[in-house]
């Protein structure tokens, strides 16, 4: 089976390479110029190209069985609005109809729960939840949204389709992602933490439990992926503990929030800053809301590392 890998050079995307290859031969999409330092010792035949090349994608389709789509751009910043929906989005259409146009039927899609949307009166949130707007949905969330869209529309043409909807990713430290940035606020010995939950599930759980619903033939179906809702008080706790760092000691008030997304704006205008944290942003880490993983339990009955484990194996080279 040949298999494509959008995103391969990434963070899920290099695990979900590791995991897939015992199904058959990984092919990736990539830039011309992208680091490999997460694919280093994965058989992997390379092809050049991008979302936004119609040409490029046709090309790349030729021969494929399966396409896993974890291609995308996360980001927080006014300033990249645009680019949120030409990359996932735009980008996104772009394969569905590529994958139409070749023939090939089989797509796992990588979007993430941000795309399933939330709800101020919501604290439990499942794979039934129907998008609403709110004042919670960050422009990223929308364009993970209306990429959704894109391929379920391409399922309605004919795809066969697995959506799997990620919370956040634990992966190493040393792999310097933009989804492990988390443990730098606990290697720098922040003092405060916000007063909501923290979603999560270690990368390697993520890219088996995808795996795994290939293997079982779960197509037309869409799952969250998520360990476990704690909340960031405990979350920073256990990672300063096997950090050897000093945790978190106050609550951070809304107040404060305030002060320090304004404060952030100004350095990021200047750019001196390339933190996430924006009022909007800050204010969802105040929130206490679940993930429901029910539904894999349902269909795996898996078995997830404890947050010490990933914890512990974050911090290895």
């Amino acid at each position: 089976m040949n298999i494509l890998i959008t995103g391969i050079t990434g963070l899920f995307g290099s695990q979900l390479a590791k995991e897939f290859s015992a199904l058959g031969k990984i092919h990736g999409l990539k830039r011309e110029n992208s680091s490999l330092d997460l694919v280093e010792g994965i058989d992997i035949q390379w092809h050049i190209g991008e979302l936004s090349n119609t040409e490029s994608l046709l090309e790349t389709l030729a021969g494929m069985d399966l396409v896993i789509h974890s291609a995308g751009l996360v980001s927080f910043s006014a300033r990249d609005k645009e680019k949120l929906y030409e990359v996932n989005t735009t980008g996104t259409a772009n394969l569905v109809n590529a994958m139409l146009a070749t023939g090939v039927k089989k797509l796992v899609h990588v979007s993430s729960v941000s795309a399933i949307g939330r709800s101020p009166e919501l604290s439990v949130i499942d794979e039934e939840f129907k998008w609403v707007e709110s004042p919670w949905n960050t422009e990223y969330a929308v364009s993970k949204y209306w990429a959704e869209l894109e391929v379920w529309r391409g399922e309605q043409e004919g795809l066969e389709l697995i959506v799997v909807n990620p919370s956040v990713l634990l992966g190493k430290v040393s792999y310097g992602k933009s989804s492990t940035a988390i443990y730098s606020y606990v290697m720098e010995e922040g003092n405060f933490f916000p007063k909501g939950d923290l979603n999560y599930i270690d990368v390697r759980d993520a890219a088996k439990i995808t795996r795994e619903l290939v293997e079982s033939q779960a197509w037309g179906e869409r799952f969250i992926l998520n360990k476990e809702s704690i909340s960031y008080q405990e979350f920073f706790s256990e990672s300063a503990t096997v950090f050897g760092k000093k945790g978190p000691r106050f609550p951070l008030s809304d107040g404060l929030i305030s002060i320090a997304s304004f404060t952030l704006s100004l350095l990021r205008a200047f750019g001196l800053s390339k933190s996430p944290l924006n009022k909007q942003t800050a204010m969802l880490s105040q929130q206490k809301i679940r993930f429901d993983n029910a539904k894999i339990e349902r269909f795996l009955s898996f078995r997830y590392f404890s947050l010490r484990e990933s914890l512990e194996w974050a911090k290895t080279p």
